[in-house]
């Protein structure tokens, strides 16, 4: 699947910056270099060692293109296992497509989207999982996204995904040769041996499975919903998770027509956050516009904040509210709690279980609600470092593994033969090699790398 081309891109985002650099990773990557870049000590690339650099000058056709700092990497001491020069130039999209350019002309080919990484997991210096998690700390948005994808791409995933699979290897391997060859001195292979490998790597497949829809709160972020009547302070909370005035605030009902959205990060949750028209019925036709859109965007969010005015009685909309509230988690969120209370709070209770009381106007109650919503999303029992589940591929490695896991568990509770739960424990060990990558398509292989910038 791997060739020993000489690829080349620009590894730096297109834009004015500090500096501009640009890969070169082959066989040739050296001699391409040599090329188009001019040490001042007139010493080749070619002839340093690895982890050096030398200062020069880029030059084509003769003329100065740019002084830059070449750094050199020795196989298989580098990124892509290959050997890799990487041209520090002064940053700027004219400068840095200028040597792009001199490079391809000097021998080099154009580094298809993920192709650095892909070869470093051809070239054996990742496993399919760490080269996913290179775009997730690419595009981590905050904290915890970025201590999960750091954690995978330093092996926490892999590992965990090893420990399951090198003892299903085991249990299959023992019964293979005890049923091939009965007239070796082979431990007999019993139920007992059986159940206990797999009740052990179910357990582990199932804690692993758990991380992901956690996971996914962490690094996509979670579809939030604030809604309730107007005036409840919708559009203050909205201001408040958002740290700058967002909506508008005013005292008059309908205030809010359409949905306010934003994305913002409360703790270590980013939610995409969309503050909705005041629920009441309007003969405002825009209004009821956007009163129809926040009922409709109520139905499918990912998180709901039922906000109601602590000063005032419950009424109709609030009602349509909290039977809403039972479809979706949810949280129910009194505010103005500095007023005289008039609400009835043991008949919210009976609706939704999460009860947070707050002042969005003044901030009291900020950080309450900021772990209730960690504990819906359940990050605050998540712990990155251990290695979670970041996409759907390798959710569904895991899934088929655990169902396969069961299927042997199963046969030997039913009485049936060894052979049967060993076709099973074989399907659960070729999904985990999927996953990781050290048995897989090369069709699964360019779905993964299909999403990765150029450069990387």
């Amino acid at each position: 699947m791997n060739d020993n081309s000489t690829i080349a891109a620009i590894s730096t985002a297109q834009g004015e910056g500090g500096i501009g650099v640009i890969r070169i990773s082959g066989t040739d990557a050296t001699a391409v270099a040599d090329r188009v870049f001019q040490n001042i000590r007139h010493r080749r690339l070619s002839d340093m060692s690895g982890y050096t650099a030398a200062f020069g000058k880029i030059i084509k056709d003769g003329e100065e293109l740019d002084e830059a700092v070449a750094l050199v990497f020795r196989t298989p001491h580098s990124y892509t296992g290959e050997d890799v020069v990487e041209l520090s130039c002064h940053g700027g999209i004219y400068i840095t497509q200028q040597v792009l350019r001199a490079v391809l002309e000097a021998g080099a080919k154009p580094a298809q989207a993920g192709e650095f990484t892909k070869r470093a997991f051809l070239n054996g210096k990742i496993d399919l999982t760490e080269a996913e998690a290179v775009i997730d700390i690419i595009s981590a948005k905050n904290r915890s996204a970025a201590r999960a994808a750091l954690s995978v791409k330093e092996g926490a995933l892999r590992r965990r995904i090893t420990k399951v699979k090198d003892d299903l290897l085991a249990l299959a391997a023992h019964l293979s040769a005890w049923a091939d060859y009965p007239e070796e001195d082979i431990a007999e292979v019993t139920d007992e041996m059986i159940l206990t490998v797999c009740k052990n790597a179910e357990a582990a497949l199932s804690r692993l499975l758990a991380t992901y829809d956690s996971g996914q709160a962490v690094k996509q972020g979670i579809d939030t919903v604030i809604a309730g009547r107007p005036n409840v302070g919708k559009s203050t909370l909205m201001n408040l998770l958002s740290g700058y005035e967002k909506s508008i605030v005013t005292a008059i009902p309908g205030t809010t027509r359409d949905i306010v959205e934003d994305t913002v990060v409360a703790g270590d949750v980013m939610l995409r956050l969309s503050d909705t028209a005041g629920l009441r019925d309007t003969d405002d036709a825009v209004e009821k516009i956007g009163v129809d859109r926040a009922k409709q965007r109520l139905e499918q969010c990912g998180l709901l904040l039922a906000v109601f005015d602590n000063s005032r009685a419950l009424e109709d909309f609030d009602f349509q509210l909290l039977e809403t509230a039972k479809t979706v988690p949810s949280l129910a969120i009194i505010n103005k709690t500095d007023l005289p209370s008039q609400l009835d709070i043991n008949k919210i209770k009976s609706y939704i279980d999460n009860i947070i009381f707050i002042s969005a106007a003044t901030g009291e109650g900020k950080e309450e609600l900021i772990q209730a919503i960690a504990s819906l999303a359940g990050t605050d029992a998540l712990n990155p470092s251990e290695g979670i589940l970041s996409n759907e591929r390798q959710r569904a490695n895991v899934s088929a593994a655990l169902r396969s896991v069961r299927e042997a568990k199963a046969a030997i509770e039913t009485g049936m033969t060894f052979d049967a739960v060993t076709v099973s424990l074989e399907d659960a060990i070729s999904e985990l090699l999927e996953m990781t990558g050290e048995r897989t398509s090369d069709e699964v292989i360019d779905r993964v790398f299909h999403n990765f910038c150029v450069g990387k």
